[in-house]
Parts: structure tokens; sequence; C-alpha cells
């Protein structure tokens, strides 16, 4: 027991970057609003598992692969970097996996699958991250779709092949994409330290401004796609309340690209830390709204 907790020592916690989960709130609220039926335990449970456990658990296990001395997503000052983060990412994700039982034993694979690749992302034997398409495919399809799939199987207690309908495919759709044009925001002040260890990440590769222009292209497809799924599959009102929710993501997103034209230095981690948080309360909210509208 006193092995386990001289592991959490000040630098290790803030490694986890615990507060960092709350950007990845929106997918779930997302899986869960498309709900038909709901066990309010398996969302708890699952809840737990991902923002407490495997999120945290892919955040540390980053860290101690990329040794930044920079600004990291959540953390703008890093401490240094020990053998601790390895031990205690191995420790998280094993919780999290045994956790994950007592929703079904099913979820046990799913949620590994998602592990196993998330330490791909960052593992120096594959490291997905140095590639860019490929990186941001990965990071679009597992932060986006998958988990999405994660979250709606468990709170509609279903885990067969009956749950891929048209509109869950959809749904997966959208989640990824939200998540494809988001993502490169979060990389854009890091192409220096990037280039260092050699990851040629998306961002880097499209440069400062064509960053933002393609994260743009990609919310004008994610817009599209929740047009034709809330007017197919609900109404004219869902699609409103998605982009009434979205404008404050938009202005911002407008002047910090006005700005960044104007001078390239502010293509920095505050503005993409401001970015992130505007749009991860804007989506929350949208998805709460749709919650409440789809379970009245």
């Amino acid at each position: 027991m006193r092995k386990i907790t001289t592991l959490f020592d000040r630098n290790t916690l803030l490694h986890l970057r615990l507060p960092f989960s709350f950007f990845l709130l929106p997918v779930f609220c997302f899986a869960v609003s498309q709900t038909t039926t709901i066990n309010l335990f398996n969302v708890i449970i699952i809840f737990i598992v991902l923002h407490l456990f495997i999120y945290p658990g892919s955040n540390i296990y980053n860290s101690f692969m990329d040794k930044d001395t920079g600004s990291i997503g959540g953390l703008k000052n890093p401490p240094p970097v020990t053998k601790k983060l390895y031990y205690v990412s191995i420790l998280f994700d094993s919780t999290g996996l045994l956790i994950c039982v007592l929703i079904n034993i099913k979820m046990l694979p799913l949620m590994l699958l998602y592990i196993l690749i998330s330490k791909a992302y960052s593992w120096n034997g594959v490291r997905l991250k140095k590639f860019a398409v490929g990186g941001w495919f990965v990071v679009m399809l597992f932060q986006g779709g998958y988990t999405f799939l994660l979250v709606n199987m468990s709170a509609m207690n279903c885990f067969d092949s009956s749950w891929f309908t048209a509109n869950n495919t959809l749904c997966m759709l959208l989640s990824s994409l939200l998540i494809g044009g988001y993502y490169p925001l979060t990389q854009i002040y890091q192409h220096e330290e990037d280039a260092l260890r050699g990851d040629k990440t998306i961002s880097y590769k499209l440069g400062v401004i064509g960053t933002f222009i393609f994260s743009g292209l990609i919310f004008m497809l994610a817009s599209l796609t929740s047009l034709y799924y809330f007017i197919t599959y609900y109404s004219n009102l869902h699609f409103i309340i998605f982009m009434v929710c979205l404008i404050p993501v938009i202005l911002y997103y407008s002047f910090w690209f006005a700005k960044t034209l104007k001078n390239k230095a502010a293509a920095d981690y505050r503005h993409a830390m401001q970015m992130t948080f505007i749009s991860s309360c804007c989506m929350i909210t949208c998805f709460t709204i749709l919650y409440f509208l789809n379970h009245q």
C-alpha cells in the first residue's frame, strides 16, 4: 500500500490532467442524449471509468512518453517526468478495465481496444502521433465515434450487433467530425516541440493558417452532418438548438483566426485552451438540452 501511495506525488497528480477530461465530456453527453432508454447505473460507471481512469491514464502515459517541457493540453507548465508516471498509467488503466465489468463483461474487450490504441498513439514502438493523417484519423475516430459507441452501448445496455443502426452510425460520424475539427487546433502551439521529437502532426503539416482553414472545413462538414441527422431522426428544432449553441464557438474561432492572421504568435496555448473550453461548454449545454427534449 505504501508503494502505491508514494507514486502519487504532486507532479504525478498534475500529469494526470484530471480537469482536461472536461474537454472530452461533450461526446459523453451526446451519447447519453441519443438514447431511447437509460440504464443509470451503467451511465454512472462508464463516466467514472472514462473520465476518472482511462482518460487520465492516457494523459499521464502520453506525458511519460513525450517528456514535454512546453505547454500541453490542460497543463501550461508541466513538471518533470519520472518513471512514476508509467506505473500510474498502468494502475489507472487496469482499474478502469476492472470497473468495466460492472457494466457488462463485453465492455472489457471494447475498452481494452481503446486503451491499446491510446497507448499506440504515444508509444515510441508505434508512435501513431508521428503520422500526420493517420494520427489525426485515429484520434478523431476513437475519441469521437468509438467513445460514442462505448457510452451509448453502456447507457442502452446493448452490446450486440443490433446496436449498429443507421442513426447510431451517423452519430459516430458526427462525434468523429466534432473531434476531428477541434483536435488540430489543440496542436497549433506545439509545432516546434513536436518537430523536435519527429512528430509531424496534421497541424504541423498544415501550418498555423492551414490548421484554422482545415478545422473550419471539418466543422462545416460536421454542421451539414448534424443538419441531415437531426432533421431525419428528430426535428428542425434540434438542429436549431445545435447551431445556436455553436454561435459562441464560431465567434471565438473567427476572433482567434483574425488575430492570428495579424500575428501568428496568437496561435498560443492560452487561446487554444480558451477555444477548447468555450466549445466544450457550448456542446455540453447543447446535448444536455437535447437530452431533456428527447426524454421529456
